[in-house]
């Protein structure tokens, strides 16, 4: 079974990273939950280009608030 070393990391199963796409290298981002599920996201150069076109910038909202209305 997996631990979380003295430095905190966590080494992830061959098996889990095949089914996800995820390679050495890879840049990713981590978000935990209420319930503290921790999901892993792997960042992908260009996904999202496009994605936010149109929609209105708020300046009022930083970053952190922005992520933590989203895990509500």
């Amino acid at each position: 079974m997996p631990v979380v070393s003295q430095k905190r990391q966590v080494t992830l199963p061959v098996e889990q990273c095949s089914i996800a796409g995820i390679q050495p290298g890879d840049e990713y981002e981590s978000f935990v939950s209420r319930k503290g599920v921790i999901s892993i996201v792997i960042k992908h150069k260009g996904a999202a280009k496009g994605l936010l076109k149109g929609i209105p910038v708020n300046d009022q909202v930083n970053e952190e608030e922005s992520l933590a209305s989203a895990m509500r």
